[in-house]
């Protein structure tokens, strides 16, 4: 028994080990937008906010499609590297390389096109609006960089080298935040550029982040048997389909999450600018703590690739008990953590004490709401390591766009219950979703272990 416990300690290491500096690199994306929030709330005020916030949702639609497709590699690259197989890791490498700045192009037409006619037409407060295009333009230009920084990230964890995207990302958010309060207060005889100051920081950030990541895969030894076999013009439509397979599901996983939470937010605005403004000081806050359980879930899918890759289904299955465990003791220390400090986090955002007291009563929903989210993000990397994607994508749809949305708006804007009702529909898609994923994964263990 002693022995059993022992072992099981090593894969909670393990675990944890990897998924620590996974963690802090994802939470990079969310820190910018939360850095970024909590410059506009203290300097700009509450348009600006909702702006931001109207600004945020709609972009984040198409981005968080382009991270789904570049995080099809990881799983790909871990298989290959339980093999062995450092061929075919350089070319998966390459067309993983083709395939985002291909997303970029299509990703930049869908935010200048798509998401400015959306935001235009979905019944906003005209000021918001106008104070938030300039912003999304920007943010969507920033598209082209981060794209190619998540492919070469995605291969240097894919094989388990987690920390330098990690130690790029605090830096690069280090960068970030000094520039927008240099940018928006206009310091050093730079005019104030208002809101649009934001978004060229995030853009001067991604450009930087994107020439040290590469240069960093290009140059470190570790990688050098793999970039040695690499040939940036490699094309080949074999892995383009395989990564798309994967990445392609991957993408409309966490499209149809957070189109999900942007509807949430469309409906705060068609409430009123003070709901919408709480609800992205609410679901910045929740964000953070989600991307913490993200990058257990990346490694996560890390550990189950190899483990497939290896053929070894009880490691597989232990890896994803380990997983869970770990999220649940989390997302419980987050719901407290919420439910007792959601005034002073909520006044971290913002000086406008009518959004604080509407987003520390969102805080206490979103602490309850973290219980699902943390599982039914852990489902998806045991789902996707295991190469099954296209069942947790319908669950996703089924999820939040079939129980969320429609029960959120019925009891936001129907029963008038204001932005809580659309977060008390939010929540039921997470559960909805964290039960759902959970089945399938039993099903398909049951699968592999069944084969052995």
């Amino acid at each position: 028994m002693f022995s059993k416990n022992k072992k099981l300690k090593t894969y909670y290491f393990s675990a944890l080990a990897l998924a620590i500096p996974i963690i802090i690199a994802q939470l990079g994306h969310t820190l910018v937008q939360t850095s970024d929030t909590m410059i506009i709330g203290h300097f700009l005020g509450k348009i600006s906010l909702a702006a931001s916030s109207l600004a945020h949702s709609v972009f984040m639609m198409v981005l968080v499609f382009g991270l789904g497709i570049a995080y099809g590699l990881t799983p790909l690259i871990a298989q290959a590297s339980g093999k062995n197989n450092k061929e075919e890791i350089a070319k998966l490498l390459s067309n993983s390389i083709w395939i985002n700045l291909a997303c970029s192009i299509l990703l930049f037409c869908g935010v200048y096109y798509g998401s400015m006619f959306v935001m235009q037409h979905a019944d906003q407060d005209p000021l918001v609006v106008e104070e938030a295009k300039p912003y999304l333009l920007v943010l969507s230009i920033s598209i082209f960089p981060l794209m190619i920084f998540s492919a070469f990230k995605q291969f240097a964890e894919g094989l388990g080298f987690t920390k330098q995207a990690m130690r790029i990302t605090i830096w690069g958010n280090v960068l970030n935040v000094i520039l927008a309060i240099i940018f928006v207060k206009g310091m050093f005889g730079i005019e104030p550029m208002g809101i649009a100051g934001v978004g060229i920081a995030t853009l001067t950030d991604r450009i930087l982040m994107m020439v040290v990541m590469v240069l960093y895969v290009l140059k470190s030894k570790h990688f050098q048997p793999y970039i040695s076999k690499f040939n940036f013009f490699s094309i080949q439509k074999e892995l383009i389909k395989s990564i798309l397979k994967l990445g392609t599901p991957v993408a409309f996983q966490y499209f149809f999450e957070v189109s999900a939470f942007a509807g949430a937010s469309l409906i705060a605005g068609k409430i009123s600018a003070l709901d919408q403004a709480a609800h992205n000081v609410a679901i910045t806050l929740a964000s953070m703590t989600y991307m913490i359980g993200l990058g257990i879930s990346g490694a996560t899918t890390i550990k189950v690739g190899n483990s497939l890759g290896k053929e070894n289904y009880p490691r597989l299955k232990t890896f994803a008990k380990v997983s869970y465990h770990i999220i649940l003791v989390y997302t419980i220390c987050t719901a407290i953590f919420f439910a007792v400090f959601n005034y002073p986090l909520a006044s971290l955002m913002t000086k406008d004490m009518d959004v604080v007291a509407l987003a520390a009563q969102l805080l206490i929903i979103a602490g309850i709401f973290q219980l699902f989210d943390g599982t039914q993000v852990i489902g998806l990397g045991i789902l996707r390591g295991m190469g099954d994607v296209n069942i947790p994508t319908l669950i996703t749809l089924l999820a939040y766009w079939g129980v969320g949305l429609p029960s959120g708006y019925y009891m936001g804007v129907n029963l008038g219950l204001g932005i809580q009702g659309v977060w008390y529909g939010l929540t039921f898609a997470l559960l909805t979703s964290s039960l759902l994923l959970y089945l399938r994964y039993r099903v398909m263990i049951k699968k592999k272990l069944a084969i052995t």
